[in-house]
């Protein structure tokens, strides 16, 4: 998933899913919680891929998960590729109306917009952008 979308959160909590991602998220996908001020959303193939680990896992070490499938939703576009977001993860990532969908390769994040020009601005220099092309082997 690539790609940088600057969208709005309706009155309702919807979004649209930027087409650009569709085929990559699917019919039907999963959004959860991070670590950071934003969401995420995961194709279903993903998200299934971590609940067969989930299922390898010790109860205590599945404790530990808790929040982010405590705070998922399994989000199905309607007719319009709209999504409706829950309000805890619309508080999670502080988000209300203007949203940056940012692509990340294996999946996207929705993020305030106003936060994310934060973030941009701290990211995009030479020396995290040549780490990151070593990390990658480019």
């Amino acid at each position: 998933m690539t790609g940088t979308y600057h969208h709005t959160i309706d009155a309702k909590g919807r979004m649209f899913v930027p087409a650009r991602l569709r085929e990559e998220l699917g019919k039907e996908f999963y959004v959860t919680i991070t670590p950071e001020k934003c969401i995420q959303m995961y194709p279903l193939a993903r998200w299934e891929d971590a609940l067969d680990k989930l299922r390898l896992m010790s109860q205590k070490e599945q404790r530990s998960l808790r929040p982010i499938f405590a705070k998922a939703a399994h989000c199905v576009p309607d007719s319009q590729w709209r999504i409706q977001l829950t309000p805890e993860l619309r508080e999670h990532g502080n988000l209300a109306k203007d949203i940056t969908i940012v692509g990340t390769g294996l999946y996207a994040q929705i993020w305030d917009s106003e936060a994310y020009k934060l973030v941009e601005e701290k990211e995009n220099n030479p020396e995290n952008i040549e780490q990151a092309m070593e990390d990658l082997g480019f």
